[in-house]
C-alpha cells in the first residue's frame, strides 16, 4: 500500500452555539488539515508514471480548502440572529456559514467528503485545532 500525505493550514474564529463552556465563545484557532491518499498501485504509464497521484493536485486541493477557510468566522447555520450577521456583513468581515457544528470531528468529515468529490483517493482527513489536539476521520473498511 502506497501513501501520500500532505497538509495545509488556516487561521479562523469560530464558536460552539450552546455548549456550556469557553469554546461558546468567538474565540480563534491556527487549524491545520492533514489529507492522507492511499491505493495499491502506482500510475503505469505516461507522465505520472511512477506515482500514487501527483502530488501537485493533492497539494493544491488542500491547500485551497485551506485557503477558502482563512481568516473567516466560521460560524454553524442558524446559531447567529439575523441582526448580528447584518452588523458582521456591514462591518465587512469575512463570514464563513456551515451546516454543521464547527468542530474539528466535523470539520475532519467535511474536508474527506469535499476531497473526495474531486476524485481524490483519500484515506483520511486529520484536523488540528491545536498543535497538540486533532481529529481524524476515515471511512471505515
Amino acid at each position: 500500500m502506497y501513501t501520500l500525505r500532505t497538509s495545509a493550514a488556516f487561521d479562523s474564529a469560530h464558536f460552539l452555539a450552546g455548549y456550556e463552556g469557553k469554546c461558546a465563545n468567538i474565540h480563534g484557532h491556527r487549524w491545520k488539515i492533514e489529507a492522507e491518499v492511499s491505493g495499491r498501485e502506482l500510475v503505469a504509464e505516461g507522465d505520472k508514471r511512477g506515482m500514487l497521484i501527483d502530488f501537485g493536485d493533492l497539494k493544491k486541493a488542500v491547500r485551497a480548502l485551506a485557503d477558502s477557510f482563512d481568516h473567516t468566522l466560521i460560524f454553524e447555520q442558524g446559531s447567529l440572529r439575523p441582526a448580528t450577521l447584518q452588523a458582521l456583513t456591514r462591518e465587512g468581515f469575512s463570514l464563513t456559514e456551515v451546516d454543521f457544528r464547527p468542530t474539528a470531528e466535523n470539520f475532519a468529515r467535511h474536508f474527506y467528503e469535499l476531497l473526495t468529490a474531486q476524485g481524490l483517493p483519500v484515506s483520511s482527513v486529520t484536523v488540528y485545532e491545536t498543535p497538540e489536539n486533532c481529529a481524524v476521520y476515515e471511512v471505515e473498511k
